[in-house]
């Protein structure tokens, strides 16, 4: 039996405007780490990563669901994955229109033949799987798009380990703002989400940054190749701190293990409970 762990993140905080502020932040990543815990006390891993990154999905002060920003022609598109760490499968879903919840339509192509949908085709699966229409904007994000003002960050994620030792890893973006419509970011791809059986790993910060540097599956490749997370995670942060990358990530590993980390210049918003207990970047 594995020692359950549970970590999440609410994007990188210091690109994320002033329509809050960090108190607000870990409130919210508190409340969030609690319900997922929950789920995670009485399922497993994939249940408990899809209550955290739903309800991050609903809170209006991150970028991901409702909330997230518009691009250049005054549209919102979305983007979710997620992984399963057992079997190595990956789904997920790159610039989905009108949904609440991107990381339900990732999770109901985790059943697919073919696991990632984009666009057009992608809001229709969620269609015909039954996923309601909904309009994700709010208020500040069309304010923001009207003032013409774009972000660089802006992400959430969730990795947990449950008591069979199963490793999920979920992220969702509502992109940078003002982008060029379609744009891709890494969320959806094992840039910015990685699982193993050994690790997973959900990234933030510059997308761009983050698929350069395939963020996620390096600090898992190096778990896998016997780097202690720690170590991993630093190693890989100083290479992009060498580049003038900027990102930040959460990683979990199979001992139960949960850790953040950021690059110079990035504040990354998250929260955590293993077997130390509980804790976030407000106390880190």
């Amino acid at each position: 039996m594995s020692q359950p762990a549970l970590i999440i993140h609410g994007g990188a905080g210091a690109r994320e405007g002033s329509h809050t502020t960090y108190a607000s932040y870990a409130d919210s990543l508190r409340r969030i780490l609690a319900s997922a815990w929950q789920t995670l006390s009485v399922g497993d891993a994939r249940q408990a990563v899809l209550t955290a990154v739903r309800a991050l999905e609903d809170d209006p002060i991150f970028n991901a669901g409702l909330g997230s920003r518009l691009q250049r022609d005054g549209a919102s598109r979305m983007s979710a994955a997620l992984m399963d760490g057992d079997n190595g499968s990956f789904s997920g879903v790159i610039n989905i229109e009108r949904v609440r919840h991107p990381i339900d339509v990732a999770d109901a192509l985790h059943a697919e033949k073919h696991r990632v949908l984009a666009g057009e085709h992608a809001s229709r699966y969620a269609r015909d799987a039954g996923m309601a229409d909904f309009d994700p904007v709010t208020p500040h994000r069309r304010a923001e798009y009207e003032q013409q003002l774009a972000g660089e960050h802006g992400t959430v994620g969730a990795v947990a380990l449950d008591a069979g030792g199963r490793i999920w890893a979920a992220t969702s973006t509502g992109g940078v703002g003002f982008e060029i419509p379609g744009r891709v970011s890494d969320s959806a791809t094992v840039a910015g989400t990685y699982a193993d059986g050994g690790v997973g790993v959900s990234c933030t910060g510059i997308g761009e940054h983050i698929v350069d540097h395939a963020g996620a599956a390096r600090v898992a490749t190096r778990v896998i190749d016997g780097l202690g997370l720690e170590a991993a995670i630093q190693r890989t942060l100083d290479e992009a701190d060498a580049r003038s990358l900027e990102y930040g990530l959460i990683a979990l590993d199979r001992g139960g293990l949960a850790m953040a980390g950021s690059t110079r210049g990035v504040t990354t918003l998250w929260a955590a409970r293993d077997s130390r207990g509980s804790r976030d970047f407000v106390d880190a």
